[in-house]
């Protein structure tokens, strides 16, 4: 099955300056959390000269701000096959069983490695890595650094690391535009605005042998998400303008307990982790009473789109903004979790004493830009790593702390990738014009109040119809009245990404994993396919399925 999405007129390239300035690596790498880090320091391994391209400074993204851990079997009483069996439950029938055994099976090593690059995980008395329990893990295989600053410890490691290879150079405070192609099509580099440098306009090139995607996630095409600033989808966006297939998009995780700080926060929410809740940290509604108990036999460690919709179907029980967390009864709360209190405690909060205002928020894209188990996109020379990409790994609901876990281990298989089969670079191809213009960065408020509004935790037919009608408003109405700059260039990312993801929810007719249709609550057999997303020339949506197995296209 095909179908054309009603969204019509996105841009195939974004209006921008012709590159002012250029520089060249053997590898072009897009964005520096532990996806694309990883990938610079074993492309380094192969002898590779690689620019890392970040949007704001290498240390900020995604990771540095993840409270939960990395999953690995490490245990000798638990298996990769529990961990697997743990990934699929969660996925919903839609997980691709090669890429999970990957993630269990290498996972291990992957970790090792990181430690042997510098990161200092939690110990227990004897020495030994301390393994916790997260949300849908059938047992403690979760290791942490810090209680709950994982996220820093590994930014902190992996930045030492690339700091001293001289062979790596940092392009940062740096927005990606669009892909750069060769003669026969192949991706052969990027461009991009760098403040300050170059032209005025700042617009550059970086010329590469092979280009690999890791900006991250796009949570900030909603209204509130703990994700960054910087997580516009520039990845998702650049891949389909350049005419990668993205699938899964439907399937956005809203982490059940981001920290509530009221009425119109907009933004970047504090997250809450569910190791809390690991530590017996419980959920209260506004009566006290524990709800989570009787909706699924591991009531609070529920897999996170179980819990998500507890919470949201008792705050629309209850006409309520936000439930409760309480974490009273944790021992060594302050200790344990220390990042996690002294936000809390910032805005008047103390958990050892209080209960925590809590509810969901966008936190995690199951979903992104389709590779194969080498981290290859759709597009010759593109590869795609971290949560810019669709390994498979996820299906329909990601696992907790099995996120950094699949940089790491996606992230070495790009490296063996690139060490084998890196081609001479090719003439580049004269770049095509815009198609359309920008968004008039006016316009983003719409499309993240329109997408917290109708595509979010709770969907329905007709929210997703208002939706599909007022973002294909948005794309109709793109002009040349937004100058070239990074608002428009963001806005109009944003636009694209929203465009696909409302199209696939709209498509996707039943409720799975995080996908959750309040007008199809059953889940159908026959929807156990993924939908493939492809911008067309015209600047149309296109929509495909394609079954859980089948590649999404040729190997390159």
């Amino acid at each position: 099955m095909t179908a054309l999405a009603p969204v019509v007129g996105l841009p195939t390239r974004l209006a921008a300056p012709a590159p002012g300035w250029q520089l060249a690596a053997d590898v072009c790498v897009v964005g520096s959390g532990v996806a694309g880090l990883c990938v610079a320091l074993h492309a380094r391994a192969a002898g590779l000269s690689v620019a890392v391209v970040t949007k704001v400074r290498v240390d900020d993204g995604s990771t540095r701000w993840a409270q939960g851990g990395i999953a690995a079997v490490l245990d000798p009483a638990d298996t990769a096959e529990a961990h697997a069996r743990d990934t699929e439950v969660a996925g919903v029938g839609l997980c691709e069983p090669e890429a999970v055994r990957a993630l269990v099976t290498e996972g291990p090593a992957r970790l090792r490695q990181l430690i042997e690059w510098g990161a200092a995980f939690d110990r227990d008395a004897a020495g030994g890595l301390l393994l916790t329990r997260e949300g849908g893990h059938s047992a403690d295989r979760i290791v942490h650094a810090g209680g709950d600053a994982t996220g820093a410890e590994v930014m902190r490691a992996l930045c030492a690391a690339v700091h001293a290879d001289p062979g790596i150079t940092l392009v940062e405070h740096a927005m990606v535009l669009d892909l750069l192609r060769d003669a026969g099509g192949r991706a052969a580099g990027v461009t991009l605005h760098v403040l300050g440098e170059g032209t005025e306009d700042g617009v550059g090139a970086v010329r590469a042998r092979a280009v690999v995607l890791a900006t991250g996630g796009m949570g900030q095409v909603y209204a509130a998400t703990t994700n960054p600033s910087v997580s516009t989808g520039d990845g998702v966006a650049l891949g389909l303008r350049a005419g990668a297939v993205a699938t899964d998009l439907e399937f956005v995780q809203f982490h059940p307990t981001s920290l509530y700080l009221g009425p119109g926060v907009r933004g970047q929410q504090p997250l809450v982790s569910e190791a809390l809740r690991g530590e017996g940290a419980v959920l209260r509604d506004g009566a006290g009473e524990r709800f989570m108990v009787g909706v699924h036999p591991l009531a609070e460690l529920a897999p996170r789109d179980v819990v998500a919709k507890a919470v949201t179907g008792v705050q629309l029980r209850d006409g309520v903004d936000h439930v409760w967390l309480d974490a009273r009864g944790v021992p060594g709360l302050a200790g344990r979790f220390p990042t996690i209190v002294a936000r809390c405690r910032a805005e008047g909060i103390d958990p050892v004493t209080d209960l925590v205002p809590v509810t969901p928020a966008a936190h995690y894209a199951s979903g992104g830009l389709v590779t194969d188990l080498a981290g290859r996109t759709t597009v010759a020379g593109l590869y795609a790593c971290g949560e810019v990409a669709c390994t498979g790994v996820h299906g329909a609901n990601r696992l907790a702390s099995n996120s950094l876990l699949e940089g790491l281990v996606f992230a070495a298989r790009i490296g063996a990738e690139l060490a084998g089969s890196l081609p001479p670079a090719g003439e580049l191809c004269e770049a095509v014009p815009a198609t359309a213009g920008l968004l008039d960065p006016a316009g983003r408020r719409a499309v993240t109040d329109t997408m917290s509004g109708r595509v979010g935790a709770l969907r329905s037919g007709g929210g997703l119809a208002e939706a599909t009608a007022r973002l294909a408003a948005l794309a109709g109405g793109l002009g040349t009245e937004a100058a070239p700059g990074v608002a428009g260039w963001e806005a109009t990312d944003l636009l694209t990404v929203a465009g696909a993801l409302t199209a696939a929810a709209t498509a996707r007719e039943e409720t799975r994993g995080c996908h959750w249709r309040e007008d199809r609550p059953g889940t159908a057999d026959d929807w156990r396919v993924h939908l493939d997303v492809r911008l067309d020339d015209d600047g149309r949506l296109r929509l495909t399925r394609r079954p859980v197995g089948t590649p999404a296209g040729a190997a390159w």
